[in-house]
Order: C-alpha cells, then sequence, then structure tokens
C-alpha cells in the first residue's frame, strides 16, 4: 500500500497550469460550474503529465478545432483500414467534455484540456454496439498506453468475458469509467463490474436525475446537461449519463496527472472519498458516494482508510452490496465496522485478502465467523445468508497483541435467494399450481435458471398472463402451452419490460407456464420477476333450465342459491311460499358491479307485484313487501350477461306483529303492541321498530309527549335544538310539563342516547316525583354521592324499578326503546 499523500498545496496564479477560461462558450458550460472546476485547475499546480484518455465509443471528429491539438493515434475496430472518424456524433460530445482545448478562442474548455484522447470507434453508426467489440476497445487502450478509459455506452448482460477484460484493466493499473445508463433500471455493464467506476447523473439542483440508472453499483454522479463539441467543428447541449461518465474521466485525468504514482484503485477510492454527499450520510443507491468535487479530489488529502472512524457498530461505513474497496486495521485493538444493504433476501458474498499469517476475523451480526489469512484459498468467498434490510459485518485482527497494522481488500457479491418453486427448471419437474388467479414472485438464482408451472384445469374458461421485472438484466419472456398442443411464446418487450398475454380461451386440461429471461446469463441475476395469471372460469348455472315460470327453481326459506345468465336474453325463475301472511324479503348478493339485475315479483296468477332493480355500481339489490299467505314467483334479469362470477339469492318471511317483523317473542312484544294500537310509537317505517336500539332524548320526549297528551309548550332556548328540529314541538311540551331539563352548558343534546337514570328521571317526573331523601341506596351500583339516588330511591320503594338479579341498576348505561316503553305502559297503567 502506498502511504499518505498530501495534497493540499498553496497555489498562486503564476503557478496554475490551468488559468481561468476565457472561452467564448464557457458561459454555456454551467455543468462545469457545479464541480468547481475553476477552483480545482487553480490547485492543479504546475504540472503538465500529459494523461491518455482513451474514448471507447463512435469515433471522435478528428478535425474538430478545439480537439484536433489533443488528439493522439486510435483505432477503428469496425473498419480497421479507415480511421476512427465519428459518423454519429456521440464519441465527439464525450471528447470535449474532457479535453477540449482552453483559451484557444474557440468553443468550449474541457475539464483536463491537457489530457491527450485516444478515439477507438467501437459502436456503429447508429450507436448500438456488442460486448466483442466494446472488450476489444478496452483492451486496445490498456495496450497502447491509455491510463483512463470512458465508456459511455452499457449493456444490461453480465458476461465472464467482459470481466475478464475490465480484469485485465485493473491487472494493468488502467482505470474504466462507465456510464450507468438512462432507463431508470438496473446500472448496465461494464459500468455495474466492481472495479469499474460507474457514473450516473444530477439535475442542476443535485437531484439524482429520475432517468439515472442506479442500485448497488453506482459510484458517483455528475451533471447530466452539459454543453460540448459535436459533429462537424460545431458545439451543442447534450444530456444523459454518458455525458456525466467523461466529466469523471476528466477529473481523474488531473488527479493523475498531479499525482502521477497513484495507481487505479487509488485515483477512484480519491474520486469517491472526496465526492460532495447528496442524500443520506455515506453511499446511497440514488446518487452512490455523492457528486463528483474535482477541487477536493486535487487538494484533499488521500486517505488509505477512508471509512474510519468505523470503530463501532453505530458508526459503521455503508457499502454497497457489489463492491471492492481497500482498507486498514491500523492496531491490534483497531475494530473495522461495515454495513450493508441487502434488497432482497440471498446471501452475501465476501472475499478479504491480507498478507499476514495471524488473518483477520471477520465476523457477521447473524454470529457466523470466518478468518481470512495469507493462506485463505482466496479464489472462494466466505459466503452467508441475509435477510433483506441490513446487514453488519465487523474486522478485526486474529492477533490481539501485534504492534502494526493489516492492510487488506475486501470484496463484497450478493447472490438472490432460491424461489420456493425450485426445483422447476425442467417441464417434467413443472410447479404446481392452484387453478385460480394469483400472482407469483420468482428469481433466476442461478445460470440459466428457466421456471416451469402447471395449472391443472377442470373448467373452461378465460386466461390472461403477465410477466414483469424489477431489473434491466432480465428479458422477460412466457411460453405457455396446453399439454399435447403446439405452445405459444410471449416476448414483445425489452429489456426490463413488461410481457402481456390476450385474453385466452382454455378449456379442460393441463396446462403450461415456462418463465425465462431470453439473455444467456452466466450468473445469477440480482432481481425477482412478477407473473400474474388472471383465469376465469366458466361457471355452470346449476338452476338451469329455469327460464320459464313453471321451471322455476323451489326456493326454501333463507336458503341461499347462486346463478348467473350465459346471454343477454337468459332469465332465471324462483318459486317460493308464505306459510302465513307476513314480510317476505329478498336479498341479491355478488351482483358484479358493471351489471344491473332486474327483479320482478309475481303472485301465483303470475299477476305482478313489484318491480325493483340495484343500484348500478353497487352489488347488492334488497326488496321488501307484505304478502299474504300463498305461492309467489320472482323473476330475474341483467341488462348484460356475466358468467364470471355467481349471483346469490336469498329469500325469508317474518310474522308481523303490531306492523314489526322484529318484536315477535321479544319480551316487550305486548308493550310495544299496546302503545303502538294507542298511536304512541310508530316504529322506523320499514316494519322495524328495534327494540334492542339505545333511546334518545328528543324520541323519549316525543314519547312521553304523545303518551300524555300534552298540549302546552315552552318556547326553547337550547343552543343545539332551534325550531327545524324534527322533535322541537314535543321537547318544547315536555319542558313545559317539567318532565325534561336541558345540561348546565345550555344544551338538551336531542340527539344523545338516554341513560336508564335519564329515563327514570323523565317517568317519576311525568308522575310528579321529586325523590326521597331517607333510606338506603336500593341498588349496590349506587353510592351515596350519586346525583339521582333521590329518584332510585322513591321508584325503587314503589315498585316502578327493580334493577338486575345481581342487585344493580347500572344506571348510566343506555337505556333500549324496549325498556322505555315497558316502563312507560306501567307509568300509564298506574
Amino acid at each position: 500500500m502506498m502511504l499518505v499523500v498530501e495534497l493540499t498545496v498553496m497555489v498562486t496564479k503564476t503557478e496554475a497550469a490551468y488559468p481561468v477560461s476565457t472561452d467564448p462558450m464557457r458561459v454555456k458550460q454551467t455543468y462545469l460550474d457545479m464541480i468547481h472546476i475553476d477552483q480545482a485547475w487553480a490547485a492543479a499546480g504546475d504540472s503538465r503529465a500529459s494523461i491518455v484518455v482513451a474514448v471507447v465509443d463512435t469515433g471522435v471528429d478528428l478535425t474538430h478545432p478545439d480537439l484536433v491539438g489533443n488528439l493522439v493515434d486510435g483505432v477503428n475496430l469496425l473498419q480497421p483500414s479507415k480511421k476512427p472518424i465519428d459518423d454519429n456524433g456521440h464519441g465527439t460530445n464525450v471528447a470535449g467534455i474532457i479535453a477540449a482545448s482552453i483559451n484557444n478562442d474557440k468553443g468550449i474548455a474541457g475539464i483536463a484540456p491537457i489530457a491527450k484522447i485516444m478515439p477507438i470507434k467501437a459502436l456503429e453508426s447508429d450507436g448500438t454496439g456488442g460486448e466483442a467489440k466494446l472488450g476489444e476497445g478496452i483492451k486496445y487502450a490498456v495496450d497502447h498506453g491509455a491510463k483512463i478509459v470512458v465508456l459511455s455506452l452499457g449493456l444490461n448482460k453480465y458476461s465472464d468475458y467482459m470481466a475478464g477484460v475490465v480484469q485485465y484493466a485493473e491487472d494493468h493499473n488502467v482505470l474504466l469509467v462507465a456510464a450507468v445508463g438512462n432507463e431508470s433500471m438496473s446500472v448496465k455493464y461494464p459500468a455495474a463490474y466492481p472495479t469499474v467506476l460507474a457514473v450516473g447523473g444530477v439535475t442542476a439542483d443535485k437531484q439524482a436525475d429520475s432517468r439515472s440508472n442506479f442500485g448497488p453499483e453506482l459510484d458517483l454522479v455528475a451533471p447530466w446537461d452539459v454543453y460540448t463539441t459535436a459533429l462537424g467543428g460545431g458545439y451543442q447541449y447534450q444530456d444523459g449519463s454518458s455525458m456525466s461518465a467523461p466529466q469523471v474521466a476528466g477529473a481523474a485525468a488531473l488527479v493523475w496527472s498531479k499525482f502521477p504514482t497513484m495507481t487505479a484503485y487509488e485515483v477512484r477510492s480519491q474520486l469517491e472519498q472526496t465526492a460532495d454527499d447528496l442524500a443520506e450520510t455515506g453511499w446511497d443507491a440514488k446518487t452512490g458516494y455523492g457528486l463528483l468535487r474535482v477541487d477536493m479530489a486535487l487538494t484533499k488529502p488521500y486517505k488509505e482508510d477512508r471509512f474510519e472512524p468505523n470503530d463501532r457498530q453505530n458508526q459503521a461505513a455503508k457499502l454497497p452490496i457489489h463492491t471492492s474497496v481497500k482498507a486498514t486495521l491500523s492496531s491490534a485493538l483497531d475494530e473495522d465496522w461495515y454495513a450493508i444493504d441487502a434488497a432482497y433476501d440471498g446471501y452475501i458474498e465476501l472475499w478479504l485478502q491480507n498478507t499476514d499469517s495471524s488473518g483477520i476475523r471477520v465476523r457477521f451480526d447473524s454470529g457466523e465467523t470466518f478468518i481470512a489469512n495469507n493462506s485463505s484459498d482466496r479464489t472462494q468467498p466466505f459466503k452467508v445468508k441475509v435477510t433483506k434490510g441490513r446487514t453488519y459485518l465487523q474486522l478485526q485482527s486474529v492477533d490481539r497483541e501485534r504492534k502494526t497494522g493489516i492492510n487488506y481488500s475486501l470484496r463484497t457479491d450478493f447472490v438472490i435467494y432460491t424461489d420456493p418453486f425450485e426445483d422447476n427448471d425442467k417441464q417434467y419437474k413443472a410447479f404446481a399450481l392452484p387453478e385460480r388467479s394469483q400472482t407469483i414472485h420468482g428469481t433466476f438464482h442461478q445460470k440459466g435458471d428457466i421456471d416451469w408451472f402447471v395449472l391443472n384445469l377442470e373448467h373452461s374458461g378465460s386466461m390472461r398472463l403477465k410477466l414483469s421485472v424489477d431489473t434491466g438484466r432480465i428479458d422477460p419472456m412466457i411460453l405457455f402451452q396446453k399439454e399435447g398442443e403446439k405452445s405459444i411464446s410471449i416476448d414483445q418487450g425489452g429489456d426490463g419490460g413488461i410481457e402481456i398475454s390476450s385474453l385466452m380461451d382454455v378449456f379442460p386440461g393441463q396446462y403450461y407456464i415456462r418463465v425465462s429471461n431470453t439473455k444467456d446469463y452466466t450468473e445469477p441475476i440480482t432481481g425477482e420477476y412478477t407473473l400474474e395469471i388472471e383465469y376465469t372460469p366458466k361457471l355452470i348455472d346449476p338452476n338451469e333450465p329455469n327460464d320459464k315460470s313453471y321451471q322455476a327453481t323451489f326456493a326454501a326459506m333463507n336458503s341461499v342459491y347462486e346463478g348467473l345468465f350465459n346471454t343477454n336474453d337468459d332469465v332465471d325463475w324462483f318459486e317460493f311460499r308464505m306459510g302465513q301472511n307476513g314480510l317476505a324479503q329478498v336479498r341479491l348478493t355478488n351482483i358484479p358491479t358493471s351489471r344491473t339485475m332486474y327483479a320482478t315479483l309475481y303472485d301465483s296468477t303470475l299477476k305482478e307485484q313489484g318491480f325493483y332493480r340495484n343500484e348500478y355500481g353497487t352489488d347488492q339489490l334488497f326488496l321488501e313487501k307484505t304478502l299474504n299467505a300463498g305461492t309467489y314467483y320472482i323473476k330475474l334479469q341483467a341488462n348484460q350477461w356475466f358468467m364470471s362470477q355467481m349471483y346469490r339469492l336469498k329469500i325469508g318471511s317474518y310474522t308481523l306483529v303490531s306492523g314489526f317483523a322484529d318484536i315477535e317473542g321479544h319480551w316487550a312484544q305486548d308493550a310495544i303492541s299496546k302503545l303502538t294500537e294507542q298511536g304512541v310509537i310508530s316504529g322506523y317505517g320499514n316494519y322495524r321498530f328495534a327494540p334492542n336500539q339505545s333511546i334518545t332524548r328528543a324520541e323519549a320526549a316525543t314519547v312521553l309527549t304523545r303518551a300524555l297528551k300534552l298540549t302546552k309548550r315552552k318556547d326553547l332556548k337550547f343552543s343545539d335544538m332551534d325550531a327545524s328540529h324534527w322533535a322541537y314541538e314535543n321537547v318544547a311540551k315536555a319542558l313545559q310539563a317539567d318532565i325534561v331539563a336541558g345540561y348546565p352548558n345550555g344544551t338538551f343534546g336531542p340527539d344523545r342516547t338516554l341513560t336508564r337514570m335519564e329515563m327514570t328521571q323523565m317517568l317519576a317526573r311525568s308522575m310528579n316525583m321529586t325523590g326521597k331523601k331517607r333510606g338506603n341506596s336500593p341498588f349496590n351500583d349506587v353510592d351515596e354521592s350519586y346525583w339521582g339516588l333521590g329518584i332510585l330511591k322513591q321508584m325503587s320503594a314503589d315498585g316502578w324499578i327493580t334493577g338486575y338479579a345481581d342487585g344493580s341498576f347500572h344506571p348510566d348505561e343506555q337505556a333500549t326503546r324496549a325498556e322505555f316503553v315497558s316502563m312507560l305502559v306501567k307509568v300509564m297503567n298506574r
């Protein structure tokens, strides 16, 4: 490991290698101000070491006046006999950002204007290309003296070939800088390889651009929008992560020019550790280590261990789950803590290399512990199972007595979990799914993984399949096949896309579904797919044929009958019998909300008794009608056929007592009937008296007024009751008779429920009772301090109230309508 390099230097205007730009279009390069280029140029000192930066792209405009002085020989990999002339413009854009000449009275200024551009044409005129030419371009650059290779392009596919090329560059101390991509998805390759500096983009307000790819491989961000050189000697505005990456490459050239003894790793680390942290403290998936700060990269001292202080778990340095770093245990007592966030369940793989024979102990928060030393098999990682979320690991020296520090290299990777449907890579191993609509989540956890599923359908119906993914590294594909028949392939989307089948008719039999990635991946993919199966069985109406009245299905009382309509003309007839005069109830539920159902009621002579329909958008229809004993029919229709779900029909009948369907057999039945016949009470108008429902103060006052036939009234002055209230007149009469009173705050509380004590007091006042003071409390839950004790004593002593069997009265509980009516009848009969 190299010693700490002191980067802070005193710079005078005469020493500066890069004076302030006077280029006429510098004013349009606002992105340079975001990365503090003027301060960086001032700090560059007098070093003029020329760093060669290879631009592996569409070529470069070799005659552009702002570039022509800063070019070295390159190569055209597509047509080796020709020069690497740009026929697209992208490569020229990139080159200008890095090394456009400064203060030449032309155009713009490059970030590292004394750097040399090596143009390598590896992409077609439309900007497309493959990994073979990309790898060849990187290797050419390494072999012909480039120190930095910028790759403003990307692929979604990992390959062992490209991984080997990237390692070749690292082994030869060449820094690779690559754009992450612009699809709001996973970081593209080669940016995604651990030793490549992956660069995303930010907006002018230093927010991650929504189009910039992101993820655990992201290292830095730089401005998204630039103004740069263009084909034909011109200039233009451009945007994208492919414009962000060359800014980092230019910054690297400045750092390497000033500190030529640095390694590629150290340059990469210096840019990361001096970045302007934008989001949460430390690394994050949207902005990496932060925004490129060229001035800080040239002035801040390089740290061999940039993660200190991280001696405790609460100081743990956050690492990407795919990374390669170097650090130091400074002494036997030093501990290094790291935090790694996993987006899924799976396994963290960790490679740890050091030169100390005593070794380093690695302990995960799960309790698993490993020892790494110079005798370890460095080709095999430590592998630890983790759950989605944060995992901590602690590193410390095995030798707790040692006097010197230990330098180490740490590399991390991640393998996603194996989904619960494995092993289903073969058709004969297909995982059986239930016959219904469902959503499942799966993974491609190993090389060449494909997933087979099978559905055994017992009913005809329709089916639609939808396959989506959460990463651009999967190009999803569905294969659908009925056993013994030709398969159907569904593959219309691209990387990270969605595949949706048409609505397909299916019949009883065995159906296979294969989910795969059309990319030939040589490693597990960190990402999930979601398979949605929409299955609608063709249901069978069990009551057919019942299209005519004489075919009507007999419906027993309180039983449920299901049905559907297979044509627009379909009707369903049901017959039911009323054993005695009473209230018939017909309830239809589970109606599709996109349908309207109609119900027509007939008597035994098929004379219409009523026509009903449900409100559109509701899933039920309810009707009730008083009928005499006899046979009746109900005819059901819908405005449009439906077979995806069954409606449910339930018919019931109730005996009416005094016009109410809910008091037969009730303990207060006689009292309710008597007051109903006298016109004192009337219920709620829907054949319901609701005897067990609480009674309100307004209702109680109204009933008392009617029962006592009160006529005189007093104007009310309650703040919560005006003349428009439905009970105003009755409350006014009850107030005049001194039967009711308001509350101390000036309100009456007409809609408040009446307590048992208030009920007792009202009825006592109606009999001019004022209460008694002598004697003990008649109830064990009412003490001497209770406000209504006197009334309770008198009412109990005179036999009007008795309380409960346990000797309690529950004075503050709500009084029911039945209780009030029952007591009122006693009062009226006194």
